[in-house]
Parts: structure tokens; C-alpha cells; sequence
């Protein structure tokens, strides 16, 4: 088991809260963010083929609901370094027992926290602090044509932002309602 980073289950079979330990001193401190060896206990399955590093100026902002369709569903690491969010992954894992729900929870760059989400899961988060910045670990490149999305705000999934939305991309504005013959994705 890792030393590193200390497991915590959700209320969704196979998405996993990370702690990371810190270790500091005088001078300041480190925090590893990623270790392949270490984080494949939890499921990670091999390389990792992107690193993104993402910021958001405005308190309120939501981004996503986003996720990859299969071959290039992902593993992510997703970790806030500056500022607070509440993190959400939703599970759209076809046949999955937790179809269709959704875990919430709080990342900053204080409590060394990150979230794990395996194939199968859209993601998103809301800014719950005027500046921002993530860093997401993918074990698959981005692919526009194999991108997809939810509207953040779909009853179906009734995810309850904590702050009135503020700003939504005209992208994630576009992404249409979940419809009711939707089965969800092959991973």
C-alpha cells in the first residue's frame, strides 16, 4: 500500500479520494502528485499520456460535465493546486449498479486531495473560490472526436451546485439533456 497517498472509498465502487501526504519544513514542502507505481494499487493502469494544468478566474464558473468515449475513455487524476472546488464525477458506466449517480467533493490546494476517475465517469467541477488552478493526469490523449459532454445543470443527474452558477462555456451550455433510452458508456 502506498505511503504516498492514503485511499478513501465513495459512495461509487471503483472512484477513489486520494490523500497525499506533505512533507515540509523551514523551507516549504512537497506534496508528489503522481506516481505510476503507486497509484496503479488504486487501478491506475499504465503511462500517463497527458498532463493538463487548467486555471479559472471567477468564483461560481462550472466546467464540464466532460468525459472521452471509448478507445480513448481515461483514466484522470484531477488535483486542485490554488484555490477550492467542489469536484463531481458522474457514473455513466454502462450496467453500472451506480448508473447515472454522482459524488461530490471538496479539492483545494490546502487539504491535498485528489480525485481518481476511472473510464466511464463525466467530470466536472464548480469554482468555489475566485482563483483556481487544477492539474489533470490523463492515461489517454485528448480526442476531439471522441469527446463528449453533459449539461451540468441535467435534472436526471440533479447535481446541487453550492454557488449560483455563474459562468457555463457555450460548449457546456450546448450539451443537450440526458435522454431516457440513454444506457450509458462502454468503457
Amino acid at each position: 500500500m502506498s505511503q504516498r497517498f492514503q485511499p478513501e472509498d465513495t459512495a461509487i465502487p471503483g472512484l477513489t479520494l486520494l490523500t497525499r501526504s506533505r512533507f515540509g519544513d523551514e523551507r516549504g514542502f512537497l506534496s508528489r502528485l503522481f506516481c505510476g507505481e503507486e497509484l496503479a494499487a488504486f487501478g491506475w493502469p499504465g503511462p500517463v499520456l497527458q498532463v493538463n494544468e487548467t486555471g479559472t478566474a471567477q468564483k461560481g464558473t462550472v466546467r464540464g460535465l466532460h468525459f472521452q468515449h471509448a478507445p480513448f475513455a481515461e483514466w484522470k487524476l484531477v488535483t486542485c493546486v490554488e484555490g477550492t472546488i467542489l469536484d463531481v464525477a458522474v457514473d455513466l458506466r454502462q450496467g453500472s449498479s451506480s448508473f447515472l449517480q454522482h459524488v461530490c467533493v471538496e479539492l483545494s490546494g490546502d487539504n491535498c486531495r485528489s480525485l481518481l476517475i476511472p473510464p466511464g465517469f463525466a467530470h466536472g467541477f464548480q469554482a468555489l473560490s475566485d482563483t483556481v488552478r487544477m492539474i489533470y493526469t490523463h492515461s489517454a490523449p485528448y480526442r476531439a472526436e471522441a469527446e463528449g459532454g453533459l449539461y451540468p445543470q441535467d435534472p436526471r443527474i440533479g447535481i446541487t451546485w453550492p454557488l449560483p452558477v455563474e459562468r457555463l462555456s457555450a460548449r457546456d451550455q450546448s450539451h443537450p439533456l440526458i435522454q431516457a433510452d440513454f444506457e450509458g458508456l462502454i468503457a
